[in-house]
Parts: C-alpha cells; structure tokens; sequence
C-alpha cells in the first residue's frame, strides 16, 4: 500500500429515507450520494471499501467489499464517479467513516478516505 497521496475528492451527501423507516422498532434508513472526483493525472480504479458506521449509542458495524453498488469503475482524470446507497441504524443520528482502496494506472495501490459524515433524522440535531 502506498504512503504517497494521491488528489482524488469524495463528497458526501445524505438522506434520511422516512418511509423505509420504522422509529418504533429502531429502524432508522439513509441514503448516502457519493461523488469521487479524480484530480490525479491519471486514471484511478476503486477496488474496495471500508466503512465504520457508528449509532448514537456507540453501536459499530464493520462493512468491508468489493467496488461499490456492484462496480469496480475506473475514473479517468478530471472525471467523476457519483452512486447512492443506503445504511439502517438504529438511532436517529448516527456517522459513517471509512476508505476506498483504489489503484492507479500505472499499478499504485493507496487508500482514499472518505470524511466522516452524519446520519441524521430531520431536527434530530439543532
């Protein structure tokens, strides 16, 4: 794994999904949008993933895999890859960490983090 950073951005934008969810029975659902700009001046690949997601009660939940939503998508330079996905909690906020393991083109493995972010039902937070 290379200690050599490479420019790729990640923003992060969330949706608490109220009808998909069930308060009632500690049912809380996200939906989180994605977008992975590769300012690098080469061609990137996303191979894995790694999320941490955190409840309000400190509960963890590990999530490792391949790609992302089934991919494994090559982003050119100057280009951008955007999917949505979701998560269950079983609190009304939450957060969520983690890294994306990618691959250059000429064959140097980094990870690319990925900000932490809030999971959280409207006016859960003030």
């Amino acid at each position: 794994m290379s200690l050599i950073q490479h420019p790729v951005n990640i923003t992060v934008e969330t949706e608490y999904l109220d009808d998909q969810s069930d308060p009632e029975n500690k049912r809380f659902v996200f939906a989180y949008t994605i977008t992975i700009l590769n300012q690098d001046i080469e061609s990137v690949q996303l191979l894995s993933r790694y999320w941490m997601i955190t409840d309000g009660d400190q509960q963890e939940q590990e999530v490792e895999g391949q790609g992302v939503i089934g991919e494994q998508p090559t982003i050119e330079p100057g280009k951008s890859f955007r999917y949505t996905s979701g998560t269950v909690i079983a609190t009304k906020v939450g957060s969520m960490t983690g890294h994306y393991g990618m691959r250059t083109e000429s064959g140097d493995d980094f990870q690319a983090p990925i900000p932490a972010f809030t999971l959280a039902t409207p006016n859960a937070l003030h």
